[in-house]
């Protein structure tokens, strides 16, 4: 492997790191984001532990292989979880070369509640309608047979939200997990704060509402258009982020 391959993807997933720390999406030195580079999915770009979101640059990534034991050796290493996690999930699920995971507050906020579920209640909500994956046998940390177990339930799904812990977002690329990891914590944040109101929610039929995110998907090029932006302010005021 040659750390200084995929330039541009680096890029890219340093991009997603400092925009989710502006937007308040992460966790302290927590929470990681992976990106494959092998047609296999098992080489991969990952943060590597004990960097804030808000400092990585695109070197900071490092590569590894799912496959290798002595990652978590190097004086680099990735945390251990997200060794664990992101590991197993491009191992077993090489379609989702982007993963994206964070405990970000209306998320995780909706990961507590034993019904999980997001109603269709505005268009943001119905964007994830029979799109969002809810795991419901949260047993520990993601270590071992716990990241193996979490790696299998995205069911070609776009998003997974971790029960008492936070969402996983995957997808073909960065530009297209960010925009998904973005509206999926604007449509927690509606149906909580809608929720907190005690009054009854306006609930769109299952018709109105796939149809709402069949809308989503056939809209032209908009992830990458959203990133393209979230790209050029950076080049603006943290041009540090692509070095």
């Amino acid at each position: 492997m040659n750390e200084h391959n995929h330039w541009q993807a680096r890029v890219d997933l340093a991009c997603a790191f400092r925009w989710a720390a502006r937007l308040g999406l992460h966790e302290a030195i927590a929470n990681h984001f992976s990106l494959a580079v092998s047609a296999d999915g098992r080489e991969f770009l990952i943060n590597p532990y004990g960097k804030h979101f808000s400092e990585i640059r695109a070197s900071d990534l490092i590569l590894v292989n799912a496959d290798d034991p002595g990652t978590l050796d190097r004086p680099d290493a990735p945390d251990i979880t997200a060794w664990a996690l992101h590991g197993a999930l491009h191992r077993n699920q090489p379609q989702a070369r982007c993963v994206l995971h964070t405990h970000s507050r209306y998320a995780t906020a909706l990961a507590c509640l034993a019904d999980s579920r997001l109603p269709p209640i505005e268009q943001n909500c119905m964007r994830f309608f029979e799109r969002l994956a809810i795991d419901e046998g949260f047993d520990g940390m993601g270590l071992g047979d716990e990241a193996e177990r979490v790696s299998r339930l995205l069911d070609g799904k776009p998003v997974l939200l971790l029960g008492s812990h936070g969402v996983m977002v995957a997808a073909t690329s960065v530009a297209q997990a960010f925009d998904d990891l973005y509206y999926f914590e604007r449509a927690c944040e509606i149906y909580l704060t809608a929720l907190a109101t005690g009054r009854p929610l306006r609930i769109a039929s299952d018709e109105v509402a796939r149809k709402t995110a069949r809308q989503w998907l056939e809209y032209p090029d908009f992830a990458e258009k959203h990133f393209a932006a979230l790209k050029r302010i950076l080049d603006r005021e943290e041009a540090g982020y692509s070095s």
